[in-house]
């Protein structure tokens, strides 16, 4: 039997998460051209100019005026957040969160910390040969090996030669209790995922808002067309910096949760293998911490008194 505590798909490979993190950070740090064209000032100026004489039109006497008219101001990703307003902070934070959320669930779910390699070995000798598995042993090993894994075979050790549905029932209690503890953190993933589109969203909505208003109110004779067209592309900057924090949010969360689930498939492979030994003391043994950790006991004999209700112990 296999104990299964997570039914949704495995995440995406951790190469993908590394490429989305080494962008995520490295992103602000990049700026673009405004310029549409790829050709450089002086490159514009010269095919200006060729094309006025080709067709009969007065040269511009000045060529760096034209010059500095077609240059276009670099735009610089970090720059533009700082324009964002005031919805730009929570949207920061979100974006610290995440880093440090990712970093800890990294650590938090490397394989030794979950299933450690001396545990697996010790526990794969133990029920690889019918018939001599040592309950102290495996109990043993589970306090020598502090981990996620440690705790289910604890729990199934502890059952020992109860039914087997209660065995069962205390397995399947205790995976589901040490799944949720593991990707804990990780769920705030999923919610800044959500809420930062959100707040990006809004901040965009009221500089929208802003910026009709403000272009209502100017003097007659400015340009109303720049001006709104400045208020628009500052408005959406709440919009990119909420995608760029919630797209490797949800890539992580996702990423973690398919470790999680990935992990504790292993773990059912090993509770696979100890269950035919642990069914053998059904009904026969009834086991406590404490006897389980004394080692001058040998409780394979520790046998209990008949239940007078079970006509299969009389």
């Amino acid at each position: 039997m296999r104990f299964r505590i997570l039914s949704r798909f495995n995440g995406p490979l951790g190469a993908m998460l590394c490429v989305l993190l080494v962008s995520w950070f490295v992103l602000p740090t990049l700026t673009t051209s405004g310029r549409l064209s790829a050709q450089t000032p002086a490159d514009a100026g010269l095919e200006t100019l060729a094309a006025d004489a080709e067709f009969g039109a007065p040269a511009d006497d000045n060529p760096a005026s034209a010059e500095a008219e077609d240059a276009a101001p670099a735009l610089d990703l970090f720059s533009l957040m700082l324009k964002g307003g005031w919805l730009m902070i929570p949207i920061a934070l979100m974006s610290l969160a995440v880093g440090a959320i990712i970093v800890e669930r990294l650590i938090a779910l490397r394989r030794k910390r979950v299933l450690p390699a001396d545990l697996v070995e010790g526990l794969s000798d133990l029920g690889g040969v019918p018939g001599v598995m040592d309950p102290r042993r495996a109990y043993r090993l589970c306090q020598e090996n502090p981990s996620a894994a440690a705790m289910v075979i604890r729990s199934m050790l502890l059952k020992i030669g109860r039914p087997q549905s209660e065995v069962e029932h205390a397995v399947a209690e205790t995976s589901n209790r040490e799944a949720e503890r593991l990707y804990g953190s990780a769920r705030w993933l999923t919610l800044i995922a959500a809420v930062a589109p959100l707040t990006g969203l809004l901040g965009t909505v009221w500089g929208m808002i802003r910026a009709f208003y403000d272009t209502t109110h100017l003097a007659a004779g400015q340009n109303k067309a720049d001006f709104l067209a400045q208020g628009i592309y500052v408005a959406l900057v709440t919009t990119l910096g909420g995608l760029v924090v919630a797209i490797p949010a949800a890539v992580a969360a996702h990423y973690f949760e398919g470790k999680v689930v990935a992990l504790f498939h292993e773990i059912d492979e090993l509770l696979f293998n100890l269950l035919p030994q642990v069914e053998r003391y059904e009904g026969r043994l009834r086991v406590t911490p404490h006897s389980l950790g004394n080692t001058d006991d040998d409780v394979t004999r520790t046998a209990v008194a008949p239940d007078p209700h079970n006509p299969a112990l009389r």
